[in-house]
């Protein structure tokens, strides 16, 4: 081997010089390394240590198991938001009353036209027709707003003040 170093015009002993300094340089990286694992072996038990002995994994399992459960619950809740959109879209929600004198002789305004409609503005208008001696109820059926039986001019009123229910323009 010293044939080849001394062929090329290097001295040996250099080269053994120079395998000392890197044998030393490696192994004050080996020291550099073990240090520092050890100081991140150090946070890391002390991370997962938490509270009361209970380690931070513990910790993590739980919450997770947490949100589990959180997820399933807003599951059925979004299942149980449905049903009442359901419920809610058959329910009579708009309407719109008129007060009125039938007859001339009876005041007060005792009459009425009463609109119920659900959101798709099916519904029924409730006339009450009140005079002396009895009181008359009539029903009518609507379907989308529209009535297959003629209406009176107050049920029309009451109609359409149900079906503008919500709405900013307000119907006289």
């Amino acid at each position: 081997m010293s044939n080849i170093f001394a062929s090329m015009g290097i001295d040996p002993g250099i080269i053994i010089i120079l395998l000392m300094i890197i044998t030393i340089v490696l192994i004050g990286m080996v020291i550099y390394l073990y240090k520092v694992i050890k100081r991140l072996e150090a946070k890391y038990h002390l991370f997962m240590k938490g509270e009361d002995g209970r380690s931070l994994e513990k910790g993590f399992m739980r919450k997770f198991n947490q949100i589990e459960k959180m997820s399933d619950i807003q599951d059925s809740q979004a299942d149980e938001m449905k049903m009442i959109e359901a419920v809610q879209n058959r329910s009579l929600i708009k309407y719109g009353i008129v007060k009125y004198d039938a007859f001339e002789d009876v005041g007060g305004k005792l009459s009425f036209a009463l609109a119920l409609l659900d959101n798709t503005d099916t519904g029924f208008v409730l006339n009450a027709i009140h005079s002396k001696e009895n009181c008359f109820l009539y029903i009518k059926e609507v379907m989308n707003g529209e009535s297959y039986i003629i209406l009176s001019d107050e049920e029309i009123h009451a109609l359409r003040q149900a079906r503008k229910y919500g709405d900013d323009k307000a119907v006289d």
